[in-house]
């Protein structure tokens, strides 16, 4: 399975057989983290660690999890930086758990008082934000698939809507020579399914924009943004991500990111 494979077929798993990971791929899932990187800076620690949840987790609106044992748990700094790091870093390591035939769910929660939180400290400056189950996937329940279909989550908003260029009343051609890896970044996961990227392509270079839907927003554009990577790579394409100090004004319920240019 190739990188484009995985990104296409990561989908977020709630329910997973009682089943640990082997040695092996506990193995193989360390050096994932360990190869890891970001391009943005910030704080951000990985770690894997085994639990024993008999009663599973349940995360807010994110659904139940059951079944898992292994989870990820990102410790992260409280920043935008960091924040966005988060998303594009770890990320390569969903992806690798994919291509490993392994499911996981990003969940971004309040974990104080959980056993996820019980018993570990974090570098200065950073704090546990957000985890993920993985493991061998379990069918889905009935209930996650009603949980799925309230949130919309196998459903993404048309090109038409997310991407433009030169301004923002022109839809993006889809002959554009970004549109492929745009696509792969429009495959991303987002909390509750949000997808608040939006790109604007103007004088050959990608601005990343978003909607603040949320207060996970920055990570999601993070994921969105590894992905889009990720393609770019696969394509053979370099570039190089900046800050713009000047950029196109968006519209009022839209922050610019930041943006990348192939070199």
């Amino acid at each position: 399975m190739d990188i484009i494979e995985a990104i296409k077929k990561r989908h977020s798993v709630r329910s997973y057989q009682e089943k640990p990971l082997s040695k092996e791929e506990l193995e193989l899932l360390q050096k994932a983290i360990d190869s890891s990187f970001t391009l943005f800076g910030g704080k951000l620690t990985i770690r894997l660690k085994s639990f024993d949840l008999k009663e599973g987790f349940k995360p807010s609106t994110y659904g139940f999890i059951k079944g898992a044992s292994d989870f990820f748990l990102l410790g992260v700094g409280n920043d935008e930086v960091s924040a966005l790091t988060a998303g594009f870093q770890f990320e390569q390591v969903v992806l690798k758990a994919t291509e490993m035939g392994l499911g996981t769910c990003w969940i971004a929660a309040t974990f104080k008082g959980t056993d996820f939180e019980r018993n570990e400290s974090w570098p200065e400056g950073e704090s546990l934000k957000l985890i993920s189950p993985v493991g061998y996937p379990e069918k889905p329940r009935l209930i996650e698939k009603l949980g799925r279909k309230a949130m919309g989550s196998d459903h993404r908003l048309p090109i038409s809507k997310l991407f433009f260029e030169d301004d923002f009343q022109k839809t993006l051609n889809e002959e554009n020579e970004y549109m492929f890896s745009l696509e792969m970044l429009r495959l991303a996961p987002s909390s509750t399914n949000s997808q608040p990227w939006r790109i604007l392509i103007k004088d050959n270079k990608v601005m990343f924009y978003y909607k603040p839907k949320s207060q996970v927003a920055i990570v999601d554009m993070g994921i969105g943004i590894c992905h889009f990577y990720e393609a770019e790579k696969f394509k053979g394409f370099k570039g190089e991500f900046f800050k713009e100090e000047k950029y196109q004004l968006p519209p009022e319920d839209w922050k610019y990111l930041i943006s990348y240019k192939r070199t």
